[in-house]
């Protein structure tokens, strides 16, 4: 005899429920919850963000640094990503070393800004071989109410537009004074997540959603339409059909999310 769980439940009344089109919100299912951008709220930081998709918070930093090469590219910067997962965001957070969903946010947002080029590193070669600039992104949690990936990602690429190159004599850097100088930025990549729970397909999804959902697959692109990254979670298997709609919404609702930033 099969054991009834509360996810089997669950799972069941947001089936019945968004089989109607009708999300616990009110919301449609490619409708995403109201976001907020804002730049700027950290002077220690080189750049910084705070994004808001609901009540989901987080907050985004970068920090600029000198440092030697990567061996195999003696003349690019480096970038690095970090995520914090704080025990203050959420109840099912907990203090230590980054478990799997930091890892694969930190990862999400590392191959969005990487793959698609967006900073053009061969321009923050100071001396090749010795110095470089590297860039640190930091991805702090503030109130996890849902969708983390797709705050987190756009909180990245809004605190790289908002950074400022720190005074540097060759020497030392001067990280009490900013300059003018911005990051080379090239493209501006968006992620969104498109989560499959049962036969639906929705975006921006609840706690409660996102505790149930089948497969989900971030689908980050440029200003113009092309994927430069792709990342698929969930346990179960996504059918070809299924990637290509997911990727339809991912592309359109790219559109809506550039306009925050």
């Amino acid at each position: 005899m099969k054991m009834i769980t509360m996810n089997d439940d669950l799972k069941k009344h947001l089936n019945d429920s968004l089989m109607k089109g009708v999300r616990y919100d009110g919301r449609k299912l490619d409708e995403y919850r109201k976001i907020v951008v804002e730049t700027g709220i950290s002077k220690s930081a080189e750049g910084s963000a705070r994004v808001l998709i609901g009540e989901t918070e987080v907050l985004v930093g970068i920090k600029l640094s000198v440092d030697k090469p990567y061996p195999d590219t003696p003349n690019e910067g480096c970038l690095m990503v970090d995520a914090q997962l704080l025990p203050l965001s959420s109840p099912e957070f907990e203090t230590g070393p980054p478990d799997i969903q930091a890892i694969e946010l930190a990862r999400v947002v590392d191959r969005g800004v990487r793959e698609a080029k967006t900073i053009d590193m061969k321009k923050l070669c100071i001396k090749k071989g010795e110095k470089v600039w590297m860039v640190s992104i930091d991805v702090c949690t503030v109130n996890d109410a849902g969708n983390l990936l797709d705050a987190s990602a756009l909180g990245a690429v809004a605190a790289l537009k908002d950074a400022r190159f720190p005074e540097y004599d060759d020497v030392s850097v001067d990280y009490k004074k900013h300059t003018d100088k911005k990051l080379p930025l090239t493209k501006i990549p968006v992620a969104v997540t498109i989560y499959k729970i049962g036969d639906m397909f929705l975006v921006d999804p609840l706690p409660e959603e996102e505790r149930i959902f089948d497969a989900k697959l971030t689908v980050t692109t440029t200003k113009d339409g092309k994927i430069c990254a792709m990342q698929k979670g969930g346990d179960l298997p996504l059918k070809i059909e299924d990637i290509k709609k997911m990727v339809e919404i991912g592309v359109e609702k790219a559109k809506e999310l550039l306009k925050s930033i």
